[in-house]
């Protein structure tokens, strides 16, 4: 592991990602970007289903062209992921609302599943075949990312 890049599969991170999870809120406002609360919560939970291997999308052709690079500079240091980065069409929320506390409650549930998941065949749609490693990054990183968006 690369020192000091936090990873879903250390626990006091799923710890620390959970407590801030849970200072979301009906209320909570994004600081940038276009998604309510529970667009975001929906969106965070695909991705991590993604990533559990519990839903499979197609390579997509950017990604194809672009996606290693794109990996690269986004677990490639510790720096947050940057504002208004462009999202995959497979995770993008149409829906602007549904049961917040649920979906919330749903991201918990898959966070804690990185405790004992294994992916090794893991296929990103944009990123391409990623390692169990960077797999641990980019859901760290991804996470992170919509939690500081809506200022958790």
């Amino acid at each position: 592991m690369k020192s000091g890049m936090k990873t879903i599969f250390d626990k006091e991170t799923r710890d620390e990602l959970i407590g801030r999870i849970n200072t979301l809120n009906e209320d909570s406002k994004a600081q940038w970007g276009k998604m309510n609360i529970y667009q975001m919560l929906k969106h965070c939970t695909l991705y991590e289903e993604m990533l559990l291997g519990e839903k499979k999308f197609k390579r997509n052709f950017l990604g194809r062209l672009f996606g290693k690079v794109a990996m690269k500079d986004i677990i490639g240091d510790e720096r947050p992921v940057k504002q208004n980065m462009p999202t995959i069409p497979e995770i993008k929320v149409k829906v602007s609302n549904g049961d917040v506390a649920a979906e919330k409650q749903h991201w918990i549930t898959l966070i804690k599943e990185h405790a004992h998941s294994s992916n090794p065949e893991f296929v990103h749609s944009f990123f391409g075949k990623v390692t169990k490693e960077q797999s641990g990054y980019l859901s760290y990183k991804h996470t992170d990312h919509h939690l500081r968006q809506f200022n958790s």
